[in-house]
């Protein structure tokens, strides 16, 4: 588009309208994406706040491979996903949902 004559000024001005307006609509198809927060990492401290419980009772957890752990050197780090998903394997079932299982359970099998 360098050394445009008076005539192609038109069509070079409607080029660049197309193109600010694709520019715009791919702008705001992005904002509109839900955002993936990167994952948080915890110190032991922190992993300790997060659970409720205290540093020594995370260090027992981590010498009995009880919680998910990074070790890097002499540090330990947690993924925050991998302490909720933790703090989720714990969850005590209902007795409907214990109901439900078996029924599903003996559906599957026959008779």
């Amino acid at each position: 588009m360098d050394n445009l004559t008076f005539n192609e000024l038109p069509e070079a001005v409607s080029q660049l309208s197309r193109k600010l307006d694709n520019i715009e609509r791919l702008l705001t198809y992005r904002s509109s994406e839900p955002q993936t927060k990167p994952d948080e990492l915890l110190t032991v401290q922190d992993a300790a706040k997060f659970l409720s419980l205290s540093v020594p009772t995370i260090y027992g957890l981590i010498h009995k491979k009880e919680l998910p752990v990074m070790k890097r050197s002499k540090r330990c780090y947690f993924s925050k996903q991998d302490l909720l998903a933790y703090l989720k394997e714990g969850k005590v079932k209902t007795t409907s949902e214990i109901e439900a299982e078996a029924r599903q359970y003996l559906k599957g099998k026959s008779l």
